[in-house]
């Protein structure tokens, strides 16, 4: 049950502003106002100082309502990766300046992280801030980042120090990506689609104000917002039984007979069991993470959501046929908000392959389940006390 106070603090919301009636950033920006955003936060940053877990209900109960969704739906990068991010590390002056915004749409994020020489190795990265007065000048290039397109603000990684070892030399800032010497360019993928982009930066400049946590101290910051990405992915909050890819796969079963036999009738039965033990795990650490930072687990779930989501895929298309094998729609789309199960079967099939690159490689993750969740050795890294200008590239 919620609080009897908070409940208060939601009808009084809901009262001056109604939903139906109000439009979506006024009313995003009444309810960052009233604290009810991230009641975790303290007062004055969108939070009332309560637990995580109030949250929970609160979203529960605006919903009933058919409030919109904190960030809107182009803003998930801001919401899932920056804000919990900057409510980490940033300083009060850089809350009341970023989070609002942020919640209400006002501003959408992208995340510049990865680059062409170092996509699954973030400690590698190559883009490069020197520091210039009260500004740092960046040049360098990303890429595979979401959202680009329609994006006001960054989060990125660069390298301030190349003469101490890669983890080291790493600083984050937040970057306004609407500036000169910033192109975005799109990234078309094996479905057509281009919901990626490549980013060169050309002498942009990021405000020293703008930097997240110490310098050099990057590494820290990045692996908190990795943490909370791989939760998001992997969690998928709010998914009913049967929901997802799963919920296509039984949906055609029962719908079209024909497409049934005793083979694929086991395979269905382990896929169906395979994916609500996914499901009941991810809301066990969903519930475990409102009680604070997201861990490496979440590494685990992410690696379990791109195996199940690339079974059942594969399985639908065996399922339909030749049918199955049908995609046509070729047609080079910018999306508004990504759709994993949207469409037909051949692109759920095709979009499928990425799960197990975006967010962090499979590989990478397991290295970071085995080590940081199971406390196995780690691999032999020969570059680790190695300053970062002195590794081959």
């Amino acid at each position: 049950m919620i609080s009897e106070d908070l409940a208060q603090r939601v009808q009084e919301l809901l009262d001056r502003h109604p939903p139906a009636s109000t439009e979506t950033r006024e009313f995003l920006g009444a309810q960052y106002d009233a604290g009810l955003a991230w009641v975790h936060l303290p007062v004055g940053f969108g939070g009332l100082g309560l637990p995580r877990a109030a949250q929970e209900k609160v979203d529960l109960e605006l919903a009933a309502a058919g409030a919109p969704v904190g960030g809107t739906p182009k803003n998930y990068i801001g919401m899932g990766m920056a804000a919990p991010t900057i409510a980490a590390f940033g300083t009060d002056e850089q809350k009341r300046k970023f989070l609002r915004p942020l919640f209400t749409g006002e501003q959408i994020y992208c995340q510049l992280f990865s680059e062409p020489g170092a996509g699954s190795d973030l400690a590698a990265a190559a883009t490069r801030a020197v520091r210039d007065g009260d500004e740092w000048i960046v040049n360098g290039q990303k890429v595979w980042t979401s959202q680009a397109q329609h994006a006001h603000m960054a989060i990125l990684v660069a390298r301030t120090d190349p003469t101490v070892p890669k983890h080291l030399g790493l600083t984050y800032f937040l970057c306004d990506v609407t500036q000169p010497g910033v192109e975005i360019r799109p990234l078309r993928q094996i479905t057509g689609e281009a919901e990626f982009n490549e980013v060169f930066l050309t002498d942009a400049r990021v405000p020293d104000a703008n930097r997240l946590g110490p310098v050099g101290g990057g590494w820290r910051v990045a692996t908190t917002t990795l943490n909370n990405e791989r939760v998001a992915i992997g969690t998928r909050a709010g998914v009913p039984r049967e929901g997802g890819h799963i919920g296509k796969v039984t949906g055609a079963w029962r719908d079209r007979p024909g497409l049934r036999n005793p083979a694929m009738h086991d395979e269905l039965m382990r896929l169906w069991v395979a994916a609500e033990v996914f499901r009941l795990s991810g809301e066990r650490l969903r519930q475990q993470a409102v009680a604070g930072q997201p861990g490496p687990e979440g590494a685990g779930m992410k690696v379990m959501f791109a195996e199940l989501a690339q079974a059942i895929s594969g399985f639908e298309v065996e399922l339909h046929g030749e049918h199955g094998l049908r995609y046509d729609d070729w047609t080079l789309r910018r999306p508004e908000v990504v759709d994993l199960t949207g469409r037909g079967p051949g692109y759920r099939y095709l979009r499928a392959r990425g799960n197990s690159i975006e967010g962090g490689t499979s590989e990478i993750l397991r290295n970071t389940v085995s080590e940081r969740v199971l406390g196995l050795p780690g691999e032999h890294r020969v570059d680790k006390d190695v300053a970062w200008k002195d590794i081959p590239r």
